[in-house]
């Protein structure tokens, strides 16, 4: 499944426009513009959409295991995602929304 996302994507996408998104998000970032950011985010943001419908991911009930599947297609598909601040945050809101539910009695 997650080779068949991955290959949509890169049909969709070709691989200079996949690194057009990423650079365009870190220069983005780099400006601290908030209109630049919610455009250069936008695309990432509807693709990052597609990979957990296609997935039927939610986070897990198991608080000690965590799929990132979606963000590991994510970096598969796109060079240097990791590298933005969009990406850690990605990680970051799971983190904790795991943490709360693990508090939640």
């Amino acid at each position: 499944m997650h080779q068949k996302i991955i290959d949509v994507i890169k049909k969709q996408y070709t691989r200079d426009l996949r690194k057009q998104v990423v650079k365009t998000i870190l220069k983005s970032e780099k400006n601290c513009d908030k209109n630049e950011l919610e455009d250069s985010y936008k695309t990432i943001n509807q693709i990052f959409s597609y990979v957990i419908n296609e997935l039927s991911w939610s986070i897990s009930e198991n608080n000690d295991t965590w799929d990132d599947a979606p963000l590991k297609i994510l970096r598969e598909v796109f060079p240097k995602l990791e590298t933005t601040k969009w990406f850690k945050k990605q990680q970051l809101s799971v983190t904790k929304s795991i943490n709360v539910k693990g508090l939640i009695c």
